[in-house]
């Protein structure tokens, strides 16, 4: 099936279960960058993030037998709640790898929702050896974060909500980790509107993405040092990578003081909470990193942020 046509058959199969989310303005925002700009605001989707999109979709396919058996996957934390929430609500046992540093909000939500968390060092071993060993001693299918058409396809859904509420968009920036939520996203916008340009957004010390996409050779970068936690992954996968590099027009990166500004500008001009992973694209348009165009809308990919984190961008000690 034609890659859009999957998006448009997730969206008919989200239906019910995940939420339209809003679209935001800020005429701030607008006077700022002197352009219109539309937020698809994630935050306010079901677990907090885009990624229930993609795990209800992939989760939902799945085979009576395979439901049955119950599924693993790796997660820094919001997939992981996804996975979990999907699970509760299809009725499937979830098990979930995630490092011992993620976010404790994340961790005892992801909990909350059912899961089985086994933790690790990233220091002394990878997430997806873990998941693999696991899958294969207990018969779990991997539900992986990105790397799968169908997570792709149910992440691309966002997008696509955005193109069919403003059509005639001129550019969308779009946070990229593992490339799910990005190469989603432009197959959805491109569907939608041809000459929509695309733009990824990462940490510039998580820009494996960015390297990848202008030197069309991946490259991997090994647990990153960013805030923006959602984006340590170490690079795009064998399925997002052709993707990102057929349906995306551009890659940008931004500093982490530019991260914490976005966050910043997001709480106390719009009172959004948004996690710094979510502010990526807010971060490019403040900090001149992305080119101005007259209509842009802007993926505001989730809001799970713990406290601790937050106190320290908002009393400007982080940076």
């Amino acid at each position: 099936m034609e890659l859009f046509n999957l998006v448009k058959a997730a969206s008919q199969r989200l239906r019910g279960y995940a939420h339209v989310t809003p679209i935001m303005t800020s005429q701030t925002l607008n006077q700022i960058t002197g352009a219109h700009v539309y937020l698809k605001c994630e935050n306010f989707q079901r677990m907090g993030a885009f990624k229930f999109r993609g795990a209800y979709n992939a989760m939902s396919q799945l085979t009576d037998d395979q439901k049955k058996r119950g599924v693993i996957t790796h997660s820094s934390g919001n997939h992981a709640q996804a996975v979990a929430l999907a699970g509760r609500l299809l009725g499937i046992k979830t098990v979930v790898v995630m490092p011992n540093d993620a976010p404790l909000v994340k961790r005892k939500a992801t909990e909350g929702y059912g899961a089985a968390v086994v933790g690790y060092d990233p220091e002394s071993t990878t997430r997806e050896k873990i998941s693999q060993d696991l899958a294969r001693q207990h018969g779990y299918t991997l539900v992986p974060p990105y790397d799968h058409i169908n997570v792709i396809a149910g992440q691309g859904t966002a997008a696509l909500e955005l193109m069919q509420t403003q059509k005639t968009l001129d550019m969308v920036l779009v946070p990229c980790g593992g490339g799910g939520l990005l190469s989603g996203s432009a197959i959805a916008a491109k569907g939608i509107n041809s000459n929509c340009r695309v733009i990824g957004v990462e940490p510039e010390l998580a820009d494996d993405a960015t390297k990848s996409y202008h030197t069309r050779e991946l490259h991997s970068v090994k647990n990153p040092p960013t805030i923006a936690d959602g984006t340590r992954t170490p690079s795009l996968g064998e399925v997002t990578f052709p993707l990102v590099l057929k349906y995306v027009d551009d890659m940008q990166t931004v500093s982490e003081t530019a991260i914490v500004e976005a966050v910043k500008f997001l709480f106390f001009r719009m009172k959004l909470v948004v996690e710094p992973s979510g502010a990526l694209g807010v971060a490019a348009l403040l900090s001149g990193a992305a080119p101005t165009k007259s209509r842009i809308g802007v993926i505001i990919s989730g809001g799970n942020i713990d406290g601790s984190t937050m106190r320290k961008i908002l009393d400007e000690s982080l940076i």
